[in-house]
């Protein structure tokens, strides 16, 4: 087993700077390493959207109850995704991205209207988010291009 510790985005110092750590077996090729940390990038970048969005709304109803449920799946999908995991030596899990996600799918259909959104479609506050592609993702190794 192989731990991958991973910085993306930003220009290598700002606060748009994120990072995870991954687990793979050693015997992963380039290619499948490329293709996992692809997906858990973009699982990262759409909670930390999602947070980013949705929480200054449920800020403004802190009294009700129905909307408790949605700021928990937010604010435990948020502590996942965090720099923190990194420093507590936890590695990132897609599965576990997964479920936050889904998590906070649900909790917002029920929710939703309570907010003031129009309909349930979560996308609806992902429209500008840039995603990686797993075709232009580049990964280096000590600064290095990986072979």
């Amino acid at each position: 087993m192989v731990r991958i510790q991973v910085k993306h985005g930003g220009d290598g110092g700002g606060d748009d700077l994120t990072e995870f750590l991954y687990d793979c077996p050693a015997t992963s090729t380039t290619d499948e390493i490329a293709r996992v940390l692809t997906q858990i990038a973009n699982l990262q970048s759409t909670i930390q959207r999602l947070f980013l969005q949705l929480q200054p709304r449920l800020s403004l109803l802190p009294q009700h109850h129905q909307v408790t449920t949605l700021f928990r799946a937010l604010s435990e999908a948020k502590s996942y995704v965090s720099k923190d995991q990194v420093l507590h030596n936890k590695p990132l899990v897609i599965s576990a991205l997964k479920g936050h996600v889904k998590s906070i799918e649900r909790e917002f259909s029920t929710n939703y209207h309570i907010m003031g959104f129009p309909d349930s479609n979560l996308q609806q506050l992902l429209t500008d988010l840039e995603l990686l592609q797993e075709d232009t993702v580049e990964l280096l190794w000590a600064r290095e291009k990986a072979p």
